[in-house]
């Protein structure tokens, strides 16, 4: 399959790029390449905007994994998130049609639910969000599926928050910076232990991005993670593993009970049956795959593991 990769340089997408080849698909990535080039393949260094539907001809799946991705990044420029993350796919997914593609991904986030009550969301509740990065990819999504038919699938995926190691590494992700200060400071703290987060493996969200792109599967939006935890609990497994693996740390948990605009527990039900998507990779293997590669991410003070400093040098 000829497929394109939007954002095929960034934390995920190296790490899908990686595996479509491997499963012997073409892939071509556009990128600008923020964060360098991981993957060891040629790139079109080229803003979406400047894509056009000749250029699409020819392709059988775009994927849309680009965009601002966390709320920092959205709360320092709330304009270029909503352009980036909501009229950026929308765009590319018009001119896809036009080139007649037959399948369009979009990377969503579960950050689209807002702050939710204790019940498991489904792809079919109301979404809650009241800040600029969910409202984006709700927008993003709303864009994208707008124009889906039975000639153009479109596939929204709302990812739960991805941690694990990545060539393209990032340490600004709550498992990854759990890891990162209680190898460096033997502390982790956690603003409000309480509340609910779905977390995603990366090779748990390599292998969604995979079955949308070579299933049949139905035009919609779909809840991708690994497992639902609280906070609390995250905090504790990775102290657990890390004095594991290295006894001579004691690692301190300190709650601040600060309140947090997200909170949200999602059904993975849909995707278990449409997408055959069945997770692999809970917190335990995550923090002992952070383990097993940090050497590799050791200058923890680079920023370029931390999505809005690097944003805010590029501005």
């Amino acid at each position: 399959m000829k497929i394109l990769l939007a954002g095929g340089c960034g934390y995920v997408g190296t790490q899908l790029t990686k595996t479509l080849i491997e499963k012997n698909h073409d892939v071509t990535i556009v990128d600008l390449e923020w964060f360098g080039n991981h993957t060891n393949q040629q790139v079109i260094h080229k803003n979406i905007f400047d894509l056009t539907v000749d250029k699409l001809v020819g392709f059988d799946c775009v994927v849309f994994i680009a965009g601002l991705s966390n709320d920092p990044m959205a709360d320092f420029s709330p304009s270029e998130n909503f352009i980036q993350n909501s009229a950026c796919p929308s765009y590319l997914s018009y001119i896809a049609k036009k080139a007649g593609i037959k399948k369009f991904i979009y990377a969503s986030s579960c950050s689209v639910y807002g702050y939710s009550d204790d019940r498991f969301s489904t792809e079919e509740d109301p979404t809650f969000t009241q800040h600029p990065y969910g409202i984006s990819k709700l927008q993003g999504e709303r864009g994208v599926l707008q124009i889906a038919d039975d000639n153009f699938k479109v596939i929204a995926l709302r990812k739960g928050t991805v941690c694990g190691y990545s060539p393209r590494m990032r340490l600004d992700l709550v498992l990854n910076i759990m890891f990162k200060h209680a190898i460096t400071t033997s502390t982790i703290t956690v603003n409000n232990p309480e509340i609910w987060r779905p977390i995603l493996s990366i090779q748990d969200a390599v292998q969604a991005y995979t079955n949308a792109i070579e299933m049949d599967v139905p035009s919609g939006t779909y809840n991708i993670f690994s497992d639902n935890y609280q906070i609390k609990d995250l905090a504790l497994i990775v102290k657990n593993e890390i004095e594991k693996t290295y006894p001579d740390k004691q690692i301190t948990i300190n709650s601040l009970n600060i309140h947090d605009v997200r909170n949200y527990k999602v059904s993975l039900e849909k995707a278990k049956k449409c997408l055959k998507f069945n997770p692999q990779y809970k917190v335990k293997e995550i923090i002992n795959d952070l383990i097993k590669n940090h050497n590799k991410f050791s200058d923890f003070d680079n920023d370029v593991y931390y999505n809005i400093n690097t944003f805010k040098n590029l501005i």
